[in-house]
């Protein structure tokens, strides 16, 4: 039986089923837990939840003496009726189309239309996605550790940060997307997961997919690579060149990955799909099967574009990242075999010519970093901090230009490294964080 209850009345021993609020303000990434210590309990008690539903069956039997209706034949009728003030003890019926969605690997809880999530400005978002990151990473490692060691994923573990980072890119798909690129070489792993979901959201939506197709695109996104928990970690941070004895080893990991989610009960046919064939090419050239063309599902090719985007504006143990328009330009040398062109064009449209924390130089002989992509105006004309004189070689007052405005008098000229103009930690200027707490 399930019970709400105050977090103030949480004991050790009760398995909590669901939480009454964001799993923001959650402090762990699993959607359920058995409370067996009590810095956990601490953690919980000292959060914004103010209550929590337990399932009485799955606690054990000392932590719910002295809560009337907690085990036993009507116990649910003795707390609505024995006790006015005792909490609810059962949540709403779940609607048909949630239990359908949850046979389908999804949230199982009630939605929001995606296209109702008001969109805001990035300075109003990066504070929510830095939080969002950090929680992601941790919950990230977390579950594909659990993977490493032959544990099934638990999809519905996996579906409330899905949700998470859907409604940030709805929000303002450049702060996370932009943050996560910030990815250091230890985490690169986990926040590839991360990065590579919240781009799938952010295609999705580009293609116009229908919301259960966005999120589970998400899903997809956010297990492609968990193969790779079974390559050697010696292997995975290696900064040389692999043998080829190395390289089979990352070759084997979509299969890897296909046979841990296949154990999952649940999860959904696209992640499957994703993971398996995220490294074929339309013209056959990729693995593991060698399909070209139509023979890759729509999803595998966004998996595809995505994937290699998030992987060539990171910072690898092998090699440092590209930045974002130099990465779009030798994608789009790459697109007759590699990508789908439909849905490479969809792509760039998606993050932007001159994506956010792309450096350029502007008519006024200006330097700045892109700092947001304005939906429906130019893909040529974001909004640019900027913060450096070409001409006089010297740091002006960052200053925010919208180039879409009448009043700016201004565009882009070219894209500039920043290597190159001796610049150093160009990301400040658009989003105040270079790494995660």
């Amino acid at each position: 039986m399930l019970k709400k209850i105050p977090v103030a009345q949480l004991k050790i021993g009760m398995y909590i089923d669901r939480i009454c609020g964001s799993w923001m303000a959650w402090p762990f990434w699993q959607k359920t837990i058995l409370l067996e210590r009590t810095e956990d309990l601490e953690k919980i008690q000292a959060s914004s939840l103010r209550e929590v539903w337990i399932d009485t069956a799955k606690s054990r039997p000392a932590a719910l003496a002295g809560m009337g209706g907690a085990g036993g034949e009507g116990g649910a009728e003795e707390d609505a009726e024995g006790d006015p003030g005792a909490p609810e003890t059962q949540p709403e019926p779940e609607p048909k189309q949630a239990q359908a969605a949850g046979r389908a690997g999804l949230s199982t809880a009630p939605r929001r239309a995606l296209a109702s999530i008001a969109p805001v400005g990035m300075g109003d978002e990066v504070q929510h996605a830095v939080k969002l990151l950090s929680k992601s990473r941790d919950a990230v490692h977390s579950m594909f550790n659990e993977a490493r060691m032959g544990k099934a994923v638990s999809v519905s573990d996996a579906v409330p940060l899905v949700e998470e980072i859907a409604g940030s890119v709805m929000r303002n798909a450049g702060a996370l997307i932009g943050l996560a690129r910030l990815k250091t070489v230890d985490d690169y792993t986990y926040m590839h997961s991360v990065a590579v979901c919240a781009l799938m959201i952010a295609l999705g939506k580009q293609l116009q997919l229908s919301d259960e197709e966005i999120r589970q695109a998400g899903l997809a996104g956010l297990l492609h690579d968990i193969g790779k928990m079974a390559v050697p970690a010696g292997i995975l941070k290696k900064p040389g060149k692999l043998t080829d004895e190395e390289f089979g080893a990352i070759k084997a990991h979509p299969a890897e990955g296909h046979r841990m989610l296949a154990a999952t009960p649940g999860m959904a046919a696209m992640a499957l799909d994703v993971c398996l064939h995220h490294h074929e090419k339309v013209d056959g050239s990729g693995y593991p099967d060698g399909l070209k063309g139509d023979e890759i599902s729509l999803y595998a090719r966004m998996g595809a574009v995505c994937d290699v985007y998030d992987a060539i504006t990171s910072n690898r143990p092998y090699k440092p990242g590209w930045c974002p328009v130099e990465s779009l330009r030798r994608m789009a040398e790459w697109s007759k075999g590699h990508f789908d062109p439909v849905v490479f064009s969809a792509f760039v449209k998606c993050v932007g010519i001159y994506p956010v924390g792309t450096l350029v130089r502007l008519k006024s002989e200006r330097l700045g970093v892109v700092v947001e992509l304005t939906a429906g105006q130019s893909l040529i004309q974001p909004k640019v901090r900027v913060f450096y004189s070409a001409k006089g070689h010297a740091y002006l007052r960052p200053e925010l230009v919208d180039l879409a405005s009448k009043s700016a008098n201004d565009s882009i000229v070219s894209r500039e490294d920043a290597a190159a103009w001796g610049l150093q930690d160009i990301d400040r200027y658009w989003s105040g964080h270079t790494q995660f707490a």
